[in-house]
């Protein structure tokens, strides 16, 4: 697998636009544009909130009926979630606004939104804001970086990825972008994302890739615990790799889904590093379980742990809080048998032995804790199942940036 430099433009046939249509204040970029030239298959994954944002019942209703889909239109600044019969009927209008400027049906345009809740769209910027991304769509670099600038809310840096494979002697890439900094919690987060691939696959294999790739990727992450209304992970695949169609779980499905989980990752790990506020990634292992339900509910506890989190932020081995956070998790463990290491770049160090205090260093803790990436790895010595979650410290800025969020 190459991973290399880029983003949604990087398979075959996708092009993209962003642009300040002027529904966020100071000129700042908030609507984003992704165009395929040929009609794609698409799979899409969802937030589980019972509360669902426009958006979210438009794209759930596309991916399941149409035939195909062949666009997406986002913007960032205002949610259309919690707006009722007007806000849907503000998916239906933009999506025709798309249809019309790139003639294609309206039913093949998905759309999503990001921002403020219960706000109703501004529908003649949004409209104005299609019509004026349609001739500035491209396949380059800077189309879809800049597609990736604009989808973002609280994020600080924009985020994207792209993989090349060979499946059946072809060149087949993926592309991706997202978006996501606070409200991010299990079972996905206050976030959106966009993977586009010229693979050639049946529409049934990529909704099962996506599906499973969600559970080990954005399903594992956090950063403080809300579960968005928004959240949307698009899968499009436009066939223009022109690889044999893969229609059963063979090596080329393997491959496939491979590259894809490796995309998903980066952008959960993307997601988490940059949480609001957070100055480290905070990546949690649990091994050695007896099954992955029971690594995968000890990893999200210790995670989402408000008072772990606060350690890290404070470059503190404070073990006894991961192995508290362990305890109440619901799963089942001998914690006299729990060894625990905390790792970065700065180095690896082991700070509990069979739930007892080892003799290590404060100072060498707090070092190895003091990088932009830190991992705590639980072993609980009961199996072979292991799980792996992401977060981020909590910090003063995160109550700062959420305390005046609206205004």
């Amino acid at each position: 697998m190459k991973v290399f430099e880029g983003g949604v433009t990087a398979p075959q046939g996708f092009q993209a636009a962003g642009l300040a249509a002027g529904i966020k204040k100071e000129n700042t970029k908030d609507m984003a544009m992704i165009y395929s030239i040929v009609p794609c298959k698409a799979a899409g994954t969802f937030t589980t909130n019972v509360v669902k944002a426009a958006p979210v019942k438009w794209d759930q209703k596309i991916v399941a009926e149409e035939p195909f889909a062949q666009a997406v239109v986002c913007n960032s600044g205002i949610a259309n979630a919690c707006t009722g019969e007007e806000g849907y009927g503000y998916c239906r209008q933009t999506a025709a606004a798309a249809g019309e400027a790139l003639h294609i049906p309206a039913e093949s345009v998905l759309v999503a939104s990001t921002g403020v809740i219960g706000k109703q769209l501004p529908m003649d910027i949004l409209a104005q804001g299609v019509k004026d991304m349609v001739p500035l769509l491209s396949p380059s670099r800077k189309a879809g970086s800049l597609a990736a600038q604009s989808i973002l809310t609280t994020d600080t840096v924009k985020k994207e990825i792209a993989v090349e494979v060979e499946i059946g002697g072809q060149k087949v890439t993926i592309g991706g972008m997202c978006k996501g900094s606070g409200m991010i919690h299990p079972n996905m987060c206050t976030m959106l994302s966009f993977i586009m691939t010229d693979v050639e696959i049946s529409k049934e294999l990529l909704q099962e890739a996506l599906s499973d790739s969600v559970k080990d990727t954005y399903n594992m992450i956090s950063v403080d615990g809300d579960t968005s209304t928004n959240d949307t992970v698009l899968l499009m695949a436009n066939g223009l790799a022109c690889n044999l169609e893969i229609k059963e779980k063979n090596q080329d499905y393997v491959i496939f889904k491979e590259a894809l989980d490796y995309v998903n990752t980066y952008l959960a790990k993307a997601i988490a590093g940059d949480g609001e506020g957070a100055t480290a990634l905070f990546e949690v292992r649990v091994t050695g379980a007896q099954s992955k339900e029971q690594a995968v509910i000890l990893s999200k506890s210790i995670v989402t742990s408000s008072l772990t989190k606060a350690a890290i932020y404070g470059h503190d081995a404070n073990w006894g809080r991961i192995l508290c956070a362990m305890g109440y998790s619901g799963a089942q463990f001998d914690p006299e048998k729990v060894d625990l290491f905390f790792e970065s770049s700065a180095g690896r160090i082991q700070i509990i032995e069979n739930g007892v205090a080892v003799d290590y260093s404060e100072d060498e803790a707090t070092k190895i804790l003091s990088e932009k990436a830190v991992t705590a790895i639980a072993d609980v010595k009961m199996g072979d199942a292991s799980a792996t979650a992401w977060g981020c410290d909590l910090t003063y800025d995160y109550i700062k940036i959420n305390a005046d969020y609206r205004s």
